[in-house]
């Protein structure tokens, strides 16, 4: 069936127009997936390159340490190796992404159940799960952080469970560690606001049911993979909403050997369920908040089916430090999210944007709000209360900003701290903040975090970036590539604008500099000159005093 006729592209479908937009990189030869897959493509996001210069990367040849071959390739940053990865998986714009979410989630389209599907081409139980290189250990998944994690495991996932009570799907995006060809251990956030596949390990445990049932979905239609990893609304079906992001009912199949339903068109589904009663220990395994998370003991999860595509193909986030293909998936959408929040809901109209700080931060740490030059005192802090509690785990550094600051320049943001903040009368520090997601700490058992807000905005109109103009950079940069000279990688601010305190006598006077007329200036400066004033008085051309 083709993409046309579903209402929406699977993953074979999107590797192929990630293919056509030159945003595939394909690697024939033996790669390995415990110590080489996931650093190689790590470099793209260590190695100086810009984020529009990501690619996603299909290994067609991965072998394991000892050199052992795999019958699927494996694709690594096909979801969201960069935001244009994530456009084309959403099939729009970027700047139309968060009406696509708003109009899904108001407007969900059911589910349409198959009776079959391209992820159930092959079945395989029993004895075909049990034995070295059979179940689990046939599929390439990749070790995420060689030298530190425990073992390979699945990031790329849709953790599908079910209500016990309502019979609500939930998908969810955890991690789950290999441990034999027929178990693996699962781990699914427990703090608070945590995931809802939790929820429902818990609703088993009061009812006294021994196993959970799970399915682990690898490589689903882009349009369902992005729903795992949202924070939707606690029991809102996901592929409901998924649905309402294709504009098309998802197709879904009950799974072979557990009460539930899985999207057809997915690359693979494990098939199993949750031991409620036993935990085993998992990890160290490098989390998104940029430390190794240690070994926990998590929920175990037996194997009895992995149904497949004949010709499937293993998906795998790259993830651990942002930058990352997970904070990629989450900043496409959450920033919007809270723009909506402060623009909409709360009615601050001097909002222009919200940006989730990425690199190192994961997202959730740090937040800048720009506003407009001249939003009510009243109004910025309005902005960075707002930001800090939309939600739980989002905002402990939140930062205003005006719009000439570039917020994903770390350098600008200190240079507008250090020039536009007064610590006395800009910063505020609110206590009791939920830790969040971070490394734990064994000798901390409440991880009660608090809030630090800062107004970094300008205090009155400025004069312009002591930059070049534009037009000035631009030539002098046909030059510094005619010289030969190494390649530039620009990074905002490069060059200065005429905004501000800035008088259009002064631009005509900078401008005849620039030609080479300053003697010009000279003369016109030499009529204003005045008697019995201090030097360093000001002088304003377009004041009579």
């Amino acid at each position: 069936m083709s993409a046309k006729e579903r209402g929406y592209a699977d993953l074979h479908d999107h590797l192929e127009r990630l293919r056509a937009r030159g945003l595939l990189v394909e690697i024939d030869r033996p790669v390995d997936k415990d110590a080489e897959m996931h650093p190689l493509v790590r470099w793209q996001y260590v190695g100086g390159i810009e984020e529009h210069e990501r690619k996603a990367f299909l290994f067609t040849n991965p072998v394991n340490a000892k050199g052992r071959k795999y019958a699927f390739p494996v694709v690594v940053g096909a979801y969201a190796g960069n935001r244009e990865i994530y456009g084309v998986g959403m099939d729009a714009p970027l700047d139309e992404v968060q009406q696509r979410w708003d109009r899904a989630i108001a407007n969900p389209i059911p589910p349409v159940v198959v009776d079959s599907a391209p992820c159930q081409e092959v079945v395989l139980t029993g004895t075909d799960l049990q034995g070295e290189g059979k179940g689990l250990d046939a599929l390439p998944i990749p070790v995420s952080t060689p030298g530190f994690d425990g073992a390979p495991t699945l990031t790329a996932t849709n953790v599908v469970t079910k209500d016990p009570d309502t019979g609500i799907h939930n998908h969810g995006t955890y991690r789950a560690g290999l441990k034999a060809p027929d178990r693996m251990v699962v781990r699914m956030a427990t703090r608070v606001g945590g995931a809802g596949g939790y929820r429902h390990y818990q609703k088993h445990q009061k009812r006294g049911d021994k196993t959970m049932p799970v399915a682990i979905v690898l490589g689903a239609p882009p349009c369902a993979a992005f729903v795992a990893p949202m924070k939707l609304p606690i029991d809102l079906d996901e592929m409901g909403v998924a649905g309402g992001v294709a504009g098309a009912p998802i197709r879904v199949v009950r799974a072979k050997t557990v009460d539930l339903m899985v999207p057809a068109d997915a690359e693979i589904v494990i098939e199993g369920l949750i031991d409620t009663e036993s935990v085993e220990p998992e990890g160290p395994f490098g989390e998104s908040h940029g430390h190794v998370a240690l070994e926990q003991f998590n929920m175990p999860m037996r194997v009895t089916a992995i149904t497949h595509r004949k010709n499937a193909i293993v998906a795998s986030y790259i993830s651990q430090v942002t930058p990352s293909e997970s904070s990629a998936i989450k900043r496409v959408s959450y920033e919007p999210m809270f723009l909506s929040h402060l623009r909409n809901t709360l009615g601050i109209k001097g909002v222009k944007r919200v940006t989730l700080h990425e690199r190192m931060t994961a997202l959730r740490r740090m937040a800048i709000v720009t506003v407009e030059q001249g939003t009510p005192k009243s109004e910025v802090w309005r902005a960075l209360y707002g930001v800090t509690s939309f939600k739980a785990d989002c905002g402990k550094i939140c930062i205003a900003v005006n719009d000439d600051i570039d917020p994903d320049n770390s350098d600008a943001l200190f240079w507008a701290m250090a020039f536009r903040m007064s610590p006395a009368e800009d910063i505020q520090i609110l206590k009791h903040r939920s830790g969040g997601h971070g490394p734990e700490r064994e000798h901390e058992t409440d991880q009660e975090d608090s809030t630090l807000l800062i107004d970094a905005t300008a205090k009155e109109i400025l004069p312009p970036f002591a930059l070049p103009k534009r037009e000035y950079m631009e030539r002098s940069r046909k030059l510094w590539e005619e010289i030969g000279l190494p390649k530039l990688r620009p990074q905002s601010p490069w060059f200065g604008t005429a905004s501000g305190d800035w008088l259009p006598v002064w631009d005509a006077g900078g401008k005849r500099a620039a030609e080479g007329d300053y003697l010009e200036n000279g003369r016109i400066s030499a009529k204003a000159a005045r008697k019995g004033l201090k030097p360093e008085s000001s002088y304003r051309p377009d004041r009579e005093d």
